[in-house]
């Protein structure tokens, strides 16, 4: 039988059959000694072959195949630095949910996931959540941001997912498509499926007073099919999102504004540091490239894994 994950828990995996039934399946201990450094070998949003099995008055689903993935997001594993964590695969598009506060979304996050994104070519979306609670000079900054990423080329959108502000601008992009929900926890993801999907009512809960940062609502990732046609993958709140599998040479080319520029530089193989006569260095003194860009980029490239911290969207510092 061939079916699609909704949901990976370790080491067992709902699956949900091109007959529509879902079944409770586990995997062939082979999978888990054939070099996979994954710490999970079948990711939510897979396509597999399974068959059944009957134990007892249980029926259990075996998955002896996982098919080619069309595309995956990952990120280093949290307890295992050696090893990744393939958070989806098989994914249309991803949106990122980016708070200024409670808790406060870092450049550096932001950027680094939009590389992932790139590197695995899936389209990404920023949603600025909580719009409905930021001052005059907070929306400013909103403002600020958005528009340096829309000047890149990204789709970003202003939303409240408490009140539903443009969450229809939301559902109208998830339509006919298996979209995954990503972001610091805290940021809303939750709120916001449940207002695009108010019939999932998946928990959520109360941002920590003591530390402003949100708690864990969502355990494992899970995909859920939506009264429209869409699918969409809730995922564990991420405080941080290193990226795997980049060569040095090859971030800058998951910089848009980046890549457009190096044809400009001197070296076919320059890393946009110290080189010469170097167009991107070029447009960073110009202020034709985000400080704050450029900031993320170098960070990536020297790999300062866990500085996540980068206190400024503009300044030079």
């Amino acid at each position: 039988m061939t079916g699609t994950v909704y949901k990976s828990t370790g080491s067992w995996y709902t699956v949900k059959s091109t007959e529509g039934t879902f079944y409770e399946c586990r995997i062939k201990g082979k999978f888990r000694i054939k070099g996979i450094k994954s710490t999970n070998p079948i990711a939510v949003g897979d396509v597999v072959e399974f068959e059944i099995e009957e134990i007892g008055d249980e029926v259990v689903g075996v998955i002896s195949v996982i098919k080619e993935r069309q595309n995956y997001i990952i990120r280093k594993s949290v307890n295992l630095s050696k090893q990744t964590h393939i958070i989806a695969a098989n994914l249309d598009q991803v949106f990122l949910l980016v708070t200024l506060n409670n808790p406060k979304t870092y450049p550096i996050f932001i950027d680094r996931f939009l590389a992932t994104a790139e590197a695995y070519d899936i389209p990404a979306v920023l949603l600025f959540n909580k719009i409905d609670t930021y001052e005059i000079e907070e929306l400013d900054e909103v403002k600020y941001l958005a528009k340096l990423y829309r000047d890149i080329g990204y789709t970003c959108i202003g939303i409240s997912a408490k009140t539903g502000k443009n969450v229809g601008q939301v559902k109208e992009l998830m339509n006919g498509k298996t979209s995954m929900f990503a972001g610091n926890s805290g940021a809303g993801k939750s709120t916001l499926i449940n207002s695009i999907e108010p019939t999932l009512d998946i928990k959520t809960a109360e941002i920590s007073e003591q530390h402003l940062q949100g708690q864990h609502t969502t355990t494992f990732a899970e995909m859920f099919d939506l009264g429209f046609d869409g699918r969409i993958i809730d995922t564990p709140g991420i405080k941080g999102f290193g990226v795997v599998d980049m060569k040095k040479e090859e971030i800058g080319d998951y910089f848009r504004e980046f890549f457009k520029l190096k044809a400009g530089c001197k070296f076919n193989n320059c890393l946009h540091l110290d080189e010469p006569s170097c167009a991107v260095k070029a447009a960073l003194d110009n202020d034709a490239v985000s400080w704050s860009r450029y900031k993320s980029y170098a960070q990536m490239l020297t790999g300062e894994e866990d500085n996540y911290r980068t206190d400024s969207f503009g300044e030079k510092k």
